[in-house]
């Protein structure tokens, strides 16, 4: 008779963490289609401008724009910021991986995914990218061992 499979480990939530989680899961589009929201608030401040109807709604608009397109070019770094300034940070993490599926769990934040749950599973270099119904999750390799690895690339078979 086969037994259950369960795998525990902690890892801390640094910000080489948050790095490697933006890096293998988010695809960042720095084309001209990307910065379509930044070019219309700014073209919009400008026409307000020009016509002189409310100067003070113009340069919102503008400064709008500008930040808009800030926030697409350095994106992981805002991010990183605002994930390291969560209450969640520098905190320890225990992940437990078993038949029923993969739980998170620190004094902030308790989430479970069911393997039930799960619509599909690909593997990047460093991790996992688990997707469910309305969401993507990040498991990484680093804090995993190779029997673990192993048993999460076998349930991606099964998606």
């Amino acid at each position: 008779m086969k037994s259950e499979y369960s795998y525990t480990t902690q890892y801390t939530l640094d910000k080489s963490h948050f790095s490697e989680c933006f890096d293998e899961s988010v695809v960042i589009d720095t084309s001209i289609r990307a910065y379509r929201k930044s070019i219309i608030f700014t073209l919009i401040g400008i026409l307000l401008l020009l016509t002189a109807i409310n100067a003070y709604a113009s340069w919102f608009l503008i400064g709008l724009g500008v930040l808009e397109a800030l926030n697409i070019r350095y994106k992981k770094p805002w991010w990183l910021m605002r994930q390291m300034m969560s209450k969640a940070a520098s905190n320890e993490v225990t992940l437990t991986i078993d038949e029923q599926g993969i739980c998170n769990d620190s004094f902030y934040v308790k989430g479970s995914i069911l393997w039930q749950d799960i619509v599909s599973i690909s593997e990047t270099k460093q991790g996992f990218l688990i997707k469910q119904a309305k969401t993507v999750s990040y498991l990484s390799k680093r804090s995993l061992d190779e029997e673990a690895i192993k048993f999460v690339s076998g349930k991606m078979a099964q998606y």
